[in-house]
């Protein structure tokens, strides 16, 4: 039987890419190898969203070669649609672009080892929706399975280069979704997190007109499924409708990530984002007024071209009035093909950026504290994901508000929902807890802890 090994890097929607190629590699016969063997088959999935994504790709195709110099070595993912030359320079016998992705096997000659390289015409911007076989019906290593319901871009934000590698908008048929939830409950993945490159284009390029919303409640028809989550959604593409299924849903999490990139208005322009400081500000704390105890996660991008010191401290203030459980950080990267690359020519001195960045990463770190603060005294449950890897008496779970808890156990807790009763721990760092769910069943009472990254 061959064998293939697969390497991801990027996004939630590259991880769902590889589970999806996963499955289709095991339809056609292959055995995914277990760490340290030699394989037949290497693919890399890469990522190309800043230069250190870029590096990190080639890194990996080349360590790839290293450890298993007789596997055919296989790229697909975003850096595939560029740099072709690199990519064959550290290792890679053959190159699937994204757009072929969906139908990778098809490209793949391997009987008798011949394998044809497949870098005609690029399509990537002719389909209108996704097809993608039959989709998924596990999530390996996860107790949280991911579903890709809509690729690519329309938004064409300045530094960005996606659109140039997923394409534009496309939807996933609901019937489809409908489908590939329903096998990964039956597989008894009790959470299901919906992602897509811009989520909430979500139906909008498709002949039947369907949203996000409609999706949504289909899904909660699904009784074994706890809880459903998205995974990011721009702030423009949050309509009355989403906010009143959260409000009523018992099953959509209180949880949204919404990308801010900057809290100052030039900046915002030249990033094409779409919607000012104040508009911004104004809508999550609306949000956080009508779904009380919502999380708000966000995306700040440091560093981008011109961005003053002035500048900067307009986005610690917004940072700050929204309060999120979670601040992803990103140090501005050159894109070339970006309008940005193209206009811009005036990089942030490094020391500059990384001071900026520990600042907000500071703030961050009091908005958290502050956010788990406001649960202590409360009971919440908590679906157990695996063991906490600097601990394994520990087991990691998560609230439906994306709040990390600790349990301490000798069983086997994974996808279990749990209660715990949430208690204030040293330093106000940790959030100290009751099992309680454990406790009914004559397990001696644990210990749980609710941490900050």
């Amino acid at each position: 039987m061959k064998t293939v090994k697969f390497y991801t890097l990027g996004c939630k929607v590259n991880q769902y890419d590889t589970q999806n190629l996963r499955e289709r590699f095991e339809e056609a016969g292959f055995k995914e190898a277990e760490v340290g063997r030699q394989v037949d088959v290497c693919v890399v999935n890469t990522c190309t969203v800043t230069h250190r994504a870029d590096a990190d790709s080639l890194n990996i195709i080349r360590k790839a070669k290293r450890f298993n110099p007789k596997a055919r070595i296989i790229v697909t993912g975003c850096l595939a649609e560029f740099d072709k030359r690199r990519i064959k320079d550290a290792g890679a016998d053959l190159i699937v672009e994204n757009s072929k992705k969906d139908n990778f096997l098809e490209f793949l000659r391997l009987r008798n080892n011949e394998f044809n390289d497949i870098n005609e015409h690029n399509e990537i911007n002719e389909r209108v929706s996704l097809e993608v076989h039959k989709g998924i019906s596990y999530f390996k290593n996860h107790t949280r399975a991911f579903l890709k319901i809509q690729d690519g871009c329309d938004n064409l934000c300045s530094y960005c280069k996606v659109p140039l590698v997923r394409g534009a908008s496309r939807s996933k048929p609901l019937e489809d979704i409908i489908q590939e939830a329903g096998r990964l409950v039956a597989g008894g993945y009790k959470e299901i997190v919906l992602c897509g490159i811009c989520l909430g284009a979500y139906g909008k390029n498709l002949k039947t007109k369907i949203s996000l919303v409609q999706v949504i409640e289909a899904l909660e028809k699904k009784e074994d499924l706890t809880f459903i989550r998205l995974s990011s959604i721009e702030l423009n593409d949050i309509t009355d409708s989403l906010l009143s299924l959260l409000r009523r849903s018992r099953k959509l999490c209180p949880h949204l990530h919404i990308p801010l990139q900057s809290g100052d208005d030039a900046i915002l322009e030249k990033m094409n984002r779409r919607y000012t400081a104040g508009h911004f500000l104004d809508k999550v704390l609306n949000i956080k007024k009508d779904v009380p105890g919502i999380a708000i996660t966000t995306d700040v991008l440091v560093g981008f071209p011109t961005e003053t010191e002035e500048h900067f401290k307009n986005t610690l203030r917004v940072i700050r009035k929204i309060s999120p459980l979670k601040v992803h950080v990103f140090p501005y990267s050159y894109r070339e093909g970006t309008r940005a690359f193209a206009t811009w020519g005036v990089r942030i001195e490094h020391d500059i950026m990384n001071r900026r960045i520990a600042q907000i990463r500071a703030l961050a770190q009091e908005c958290s504290r502050s956010y788990l603060m406001s649960f202590v005294n409360k009971t919440m449950d908590v679906l157990i994901e695996r063991r906490w890897k600097q601990n394994p008496d520990f087991w990691m779970g998560r609230t439906p508000n994306y709040m990390e808890v600790l349990v301490k156990s000798k069983l086997d807790l994974e996808k279990r929902l749990i209660r715990l009763k949430l208690k204030k721990g040293p330093d106000h760092l940790f959030l100290i807890g009751i099992n309680l769910s454990l406790a009914k069943k004559e397990i001696r009472k644990k210990e749980a802890f609710l941490a900050i990254d």
